[in-house]
């Protein structure tokens, strides 16, 4: 786990991606093929637009870190500017942006990291308007088959840095839906998410999900 947190970290912090699903599926079932140049602008508006009309979210994730080691836990989306990531116990480690900031707590460390939204990875799909040009580069767009679902790939990366690392989105192509993702750093480690049991644009009940509340000392801080 503490790889893991540190590769995610790591990818927090230096990229601006993220994304979301409903059912777990193996990655890279059948070879994607190059996407046709016409249709690329097609291909990315769908794909801007359906992560812009993403406003919440919850689910069940299913993560693979660089070793192998896999965990799980439930992923909580708000937009703009609010996500959490909470594991299944044993593990007490979680993320949380709370609108401002993202915070990073290492339970076997005792110890809290964050950086404001706008300079990490959770600024892509937190910001009110998603769009995939500017400080973010397309590396690549590929067609693919994942179990008997028409998919399509998309490899994104910093403008000002590409040597940071990459991420690939997956989606299912019909009905458009986000199936995992998968993180590739700088230091040439591979970690990627699904998420299952999936629930979109419901309501949130429970705003405290997304305030840092540091466990040690039982309070939460405000930053609304």
């Amino acid at each position: 786990m503490r790889q893991f947190l540190s590769a995610l970290t790591r990818f927090f912090s230096i990229l601006v991606l993220t994304a979301v699903f409903s059912v777990a599926l193996p990655l890279n079932a059948v070879q994607a093929a190059p996407h046709p140049a016409e249709e690329r602008l097609k291909t990315v508006s769908k794909i801007e637009k359906y992560l812009r009309d993403l406003k919440t979210m919850k689910a069940h994730f299913t993560q693979t870190a660089p070793n192998g080691e896999k965990t799980s836990g439930v992923f909580y989306l708000q937009r703009p500017g609010k996500m959490r990531f909470e594991y299944d116990p044993p593990i007490e480690d979680f993320i949380v942006a709370d609108g401002l900031f993202i915070y990073f707590y290492d339970a076997e460390m005792e110890n809290q990291s964050s950086t404001a939204i706008g300079n990490s990875l959770a600024d892509f799909i937190l910001r009110e308007n998603i769009r995939l040009s500017g400080d973010i580069k397309i590396l690549d767009i590929t067609e693919g088959m994942m179990a008997e679902d028409k998919t399509l790939e998309v490899t994104l990366t910093q403008t000002a840095d590409p040597g940071a690392g990459n991420l690939t989105l997956i989606f299912r192509q019909k009905p458009m839906q986000l199936v995992s993702w998968v993180i590739h750093d700088a230091q040439g480690l591979t970690t990627s998410i699904a998420l299952w049991e999936s629930h979109s644009n419901i309501h949130l009940p429970d705003e405290s999900l997304f305030r840092y509340r540091d466990p040690k000392l039982g309070r939460a801080l405000y930053n609304d």
